[in-house]
């Protein structure tokens, strides 16, 4: 009796000291998990550049802050009907002569796109380059900002005068156009340098801004806004300022845009430089000239994007 007592004694003893050990195995399970959870709610969420701010590079007659992603290959193509104000005499611009221009662009690497162009009107060929330095980041970037450059050549014949302004080319200088700027969520900042054999009276740098805007009514469907205002005064033959709006409407791969806007040629330097077409009646404070307004014309922009 006395021996299967202390046999009882010795499993009890045991019994104990498994299920301490067993409780307190359990306790740092518990503890751990607990840290752990602690961690994964604490642990800082990653915050992502915004997307979608534009749907397309264009926003009717400027470039947006939009840069594709790497292996994006891009086709433009880019139409303006003559000005409406002659009305049922060409069908409100269309049997006019029209501008248009057709251009590509692909991303070789992330936040950069590099591109080549042509447009009808002096038979302009371009080439352009486009970075992102950085885009909008809650808490990190409030705006997107992105740098747009590109070069223009007039390929016509030597002599040849120009339908829509009257230039022609004499030195090769009077081929070459260049243009810059600097966007910051639809701010634009221009530079331009031309011959001044064209346009003797003007200065060869012009600068402008523009404010531009679009706002979705639907998934698919958005309407646009442009400003575009000269800064730069010149002894004559000032640019007028352009203003467009229209609406937009998106596919996953496409995007197609229709307007009313100002701007007749499809190159942005020569937008910005010798715009004509004036939404405003006004005098030219340096000559004294009334300007008609109301000078608007038909225009579309269609994108289409491919990825490699």
């Amino acid at each position: 009796m006395k021996l299967q007592t202390n046999i009882l004694n010795r499993w009890i003893k045991f019994s104990a000291v498994l299920a301490s050990c067993l409780l307190l195995f359990q306790a740092v399970l518990t503890a751990q998990d607990s840290t752990s959870v602690t961690e994964e709610t604490t642990a800082p969420v990653k915050v992502k550049p915004v997307k979608n701010t534009f749907q397309s590079v264009w926003i009717i007659d400027n470039q947006t802050v939009l840069v594709p992603n790497k292996g994006t290959l891009e086709m433009d193509i880019m139409h303006r009907f003559g000005v409406i104000d002659e009305g049922a005499r060409d069908f409100w611009g269309f049997f006019e002569p029209s501008n248009i221009r057709l251009g590509i662009n692909y991303a070789p690497i992330n936040k950069l796109s590099l591109g080549i162009g042509i447009t009808k009107e002096k038979m302009l060929f371009d080439v352009s380059a486009k970075y992102s330095l950085f885009t909008q980041t809650k808490g990190k970037y409030p705006v997107s900002l992105t740098y747009y450059g590109n070069a223009a050549l007039d390929s016509r014949k030597n002599g040849v005068t120009d339908i829509y302004d009257g230039s022609s080319i004499k030195h090769w200088s009077d081929r070459l156009f260049f243009f810059h700027e600097i966007i910051i969520s639809g701010y634009y900042i221009k530079n331009d340098s031309t011959g001044k054999e064209i346009y003797k009276s003007m200065k060869n740098d012009h600068f402008a801004f523009s404010i531009s805007a679009r706002y979705k009514l639907t998934t698919v469907t958005s309407v646009l806004f442009n400003y575009d205002q000269p800064i730069t005064k010149h002894p004559s033959n000032n640019p007028s300022p352009n203003l467009s709006f229209g609406v937009e409407f998106n596919t996953s791969s496409h995007s197609f845009q229709l307007f009313f806007t100002n701007y007749y040629n499809l190159n942005q330097q020569r937008n910005n430089l010798f715009n004509k077409n004036s939404p405003f009646a006004y005098t030219d404070k340096v000559t004294g000239k009334k300007v008609d307004g109301r000078q608007f014309l038909i225009g579309f922009n269609i994108t289409r994007l491919w990825s490699y």
